[in-house]
């Protein structure tokens, strides 16, 4: 049997982020993808030029329609908007027995808001507490805990802030440090650093997206946390590395590279 992972976050209509990143990892990782759509985005290269959230009822109503009748492995959110999508997802995942990653999704690449000021509180007591990983990058630790992160020696201290709200593991995202991008994987005990070189490349859409996708693929094949961030790890620098221009922005990372590669 495949394995099934079902993504609950927003449309990303230039393809390089949101559900399309999400659907395009899945396939790419060898899982069965699924979709609950929380919002639609007009969204380019260049930035989001507008986002609508979809009714709570109809987000319920996609994910009950999915878990009850396909079942799932694993669970991945993304952009959820407001606090009212907040709290139902939270509640919706808590019921649900599968492991599940949270990418708290703040701004977009170019600085969008994609998450209500009012919706934070919710954040932080709702969703943290129900996810197995957390993997908020440095602008969303700030937004959360207000711990600004300016250094790698601070990334422990970041890793705190944000277990302190209940997830089991969290993943702190240093790729808006200088040097190599490094991450830092821990669940308040066992530490896991993960580095990788950082590429000459701003074609970065969809990072975290695909990131939280691939750590939840690795769990729904089965993987422990540290295997499935490792593996996921490794999946997104190769991406990164072969992202593409498109448009006149900032282009995707290339969802693909590895059937591009024959690996």
């Amino acid at each position: 049997m495949i394995p099934n992972v079902l993504t609950v976050a927003g449309s990303d209509s230039g393809g390089g982020a949101g559900i399309q990143a999400d659907l395009k990892t899945m396939l790419a990782l060898g899982v069965h993808g699924m979709s609950v759509i929380t919002a639609v985005t007009a969204q380019n290269s260049l930035g989001v030029q507008g986002a609508w959230e979809l009714p709570v009822e109809a987000v319920r109503a996609q994910y009950r329609s999915v878990v009850d009748d396909i079942g799932v492995q694993a669970v991945k959110t993304g952009m959820l908007a407001s606090a009212e999508l907040v709290e139902a997802v939270a509640e919706l995942i808590g019921g649900t027995d599968a492991p599940a990653v949270v990418d708290p999704v703040g701004v977009s690449k170019h600085g969008d808001s994609l998450l209500a000021a009012s919706a934070l509180a919710s954040v932080r007591t709702k969703l943290l507490p129900v996810a197995t990983v957390a993997t908020p990058n440095l602008d969303e630790v700030a937004q959360l805990t207000g711990v600004h992160v300016d250094s790698e020696e601070q990334l422990r201290e970041a890793a705190a802030a944000v277990l302190a709200y209940g997830p089991r593991w969290v993943l702190i995202k240093g790729g808006h440090l200088t040097g190599d991008a490094v991450d830092l994987l821990t669940d308040g005990s066992a530490e896991h650093w993960l580095r990788a070189p950082r590429h000459d490349n701003r074609h970065t859409h969809g990072t975290g997206c695909t990131l939280a996708s691939a750590i939840a693929s690795g769990l729904a094949k089965g993987l422990a946390v540290p295997e499935a961030v490792t593996a996921a790890k490794e999946y997104v620098t190769g991406a990164i590395e072969a992202g593409f221009a498109l448009g006149g922005g900032i282009g995707p990372v290339d969802h693909g590279w590895r059937f591009r590669d024959g690996a």
